[in-house]
């Protein structure tokens, strides 16, 4: 495909000022809705061929989503584009002052496989809604669902608007060449850093989603069972294949074993046939990410799980025990469903371990001592997170959805994504009927003395 020229008429018709119409975008959010809506069954279809995922985890991590997030826009735009009335001061007297929400220009939108359809579609339908328009490069690894976004979009939009664009990482880096106005990118630090490096050479803004190893601290005063429900929830879901499950356990060592006994209660609960891929289980995503995972399953550290099976691409919910900084499991963020339980008896201590590593992408704390919460709030940083729940924050689209330092940079979700996508164009507009001489030459100290008086 001719990047350039696809590049090129998505540059004209951006020109043409009709994204920048609010009825315009309004029209294209509902034909988009419509069309994934008549469209279900094959997206269903389409994902269980990549990962063995069921309609009901498909629904509520993708496709709610989406839906939701149109639905919002839809409501919300028309006001989110208004322009904005701020403060003018003396010093611009009688002037005002406003900002203008504008859309960027051309954008490409880079997804991520672990939720093909949530993770690509979301940020490009948010970069359409802000007035933009999109290529969109979905992951390759998941083939299927990459194939049927492409069918639904590119068969019922105009490939200068919308389009998706399919391909390994070579056609990535033959996409980064050209000058967008602005990359969003979904995937792992390493890349990141590539996709950084390309937008750097045309000063191109990006918004990064990466992900690292978002630490779970429990203090001894938790739940213990609802805690366990809630992390063994979390960090299977997708077989741990979500950049904000939790990625490791810090629990206060009095309680050690009885948060174990309640995990192992919770996964059998959970996956009752934890020997294979079932409606409440996927498969890992590929070959090379299974023998990935299944080297960090330190065999005399396993106190449940473990079972793997390299032909069907399956693990077992699996919890290591007796795990330090040190160990393997540990170097990395992990995404599967292996879970490290570390042990601590000082809160500082721990602390400063996590502090000591890249910031994570979430952070997660059980426990009632609001103080203890504060604390560890307070201390260390993360991109978002939960006090007594995991991976849920995402849900609410008035939390915006981000990382720091490592694991990313910017955010979206909600109007959080609309500002991703827009420019603020700041306004100071004034009459022609009145003007003060102060700034004006000749400058004399009752001069200086009324702009000490103004400008402070």
């Amino acid at each position: 495909m001719n990047f350039q020229a696809l590049h090129a008429k998505q540059q004209a018709f951006f020109h043409t000022n009709e994204t920048k119409n609010i009825s315009f975008r309004i029209e294209q959010l509902k034909k988009f809705k419509q069309l994934f809506d008549a469209h279900e069954s094959e997206l269903y279809s389409a994902i269980y061929e990549d990962f063995g995922k069921s309609e009901f985890e498909t629904y509520i991590s993708e496709l709610s989503l989406l839906y939701h997030e149109i639905n919002l826009f839809i409501k919300n735009i028309k006001r989110w584009s208004k322009r904005k009335r701020v403060s003018t001061g003396l010093a611009n007297f009688p002037a005002k002052s406003y900002i203008i929400p504008e859309p960027l220009g051309v954008t490409l939108v880079i997804g991520a496989w672990n939720y093909p359809y949530q993770l690509s579609l979301l940020p490009a339908i948010t970069a359409l809604a802000a007035g933009n328009t999109v290529i969109l490069k979905p992951s390759e690894l998941p083939s299927r669902t990459a194939a049927v976004m492409a069918k639904i979009i590119n068969s019922n939009f105009p490939e200068n608007y919308f389009h998706v664009v399919e391909g390994d990482a070579e056609t990535t880096t033959e996409l980064l060449k050209h000058r967008f106005d602005k990359i969003f990118f979904t995937g792992s630090t390493p890349v990141g850093k590539i996709i950084y490096r390309a937008a750097a050479k045309h000063l191109t803004p990006v918004t990064l989603e990466l992900g690292g190893k978002s630490p779970t601290f429990v203090l001894a005063d938790c739940d213990i069972k609802m805690t366990a429900k809630r992390i063994v929830w979390a960090k299977f879901f997708n077989a741990g294949q979500t950049c904000v499950a939790p990625d490791y356990i810090l629990v206060e060592k009095t309680i050690e074993q009885k948060l174990i006994e309640a995990l192992i209660i919770e996964i059998k609960e959970a996956y009752k046939d934890s020997d294979d891929i079932d409606e409440n289980y996927v498969r890992i995503i590929n070959t090379r990410n299974f023998d990935r995972l299944a080297q960090l399953i330190d065999t005399d550290k396993v106190c449940f799980g473990g079972k793997v099976d390299r032909e069907k691409r399956f693990i077992s919910p699996t919890i290591l025990q007796n795990i330090s900084f040190d160990d393997e499991v540990m170097k990395d963020e992990i995404f599967g469903p292996i879970l490290p339980i570390l042990v601590y008896t000082n809160i500082d201590e721990a602390i400063a371990k996590v502090k000591a590593l890249p910031k994570p992408l979430s952070c997660y704390i059980y426990s009632k001592d609001r103080k203890a919460i504060d604390k560890i709030l307070k201390e260390v940083s993360f991109g978002g997170g939960a006090i007594n729940d995991s991976v849920m924050h995402l849900s609410n689209s008035n939390l915006p959805f981000g990382g720091v330092g490592f694991s990313g940079m910017g955010s979206y979700h909600g109007k959080s994504g609309f500002d991703t996508f827009s420019h603020h164009k700041s306004i100071l507009d004034k009459p022609f009927w009145f003007e003060s001489s102060v700034k004006y030459a000749p400058y004399t100290k009752k001069k200086m003395a009324l702009i000490k008086w103004l400008l402070r």
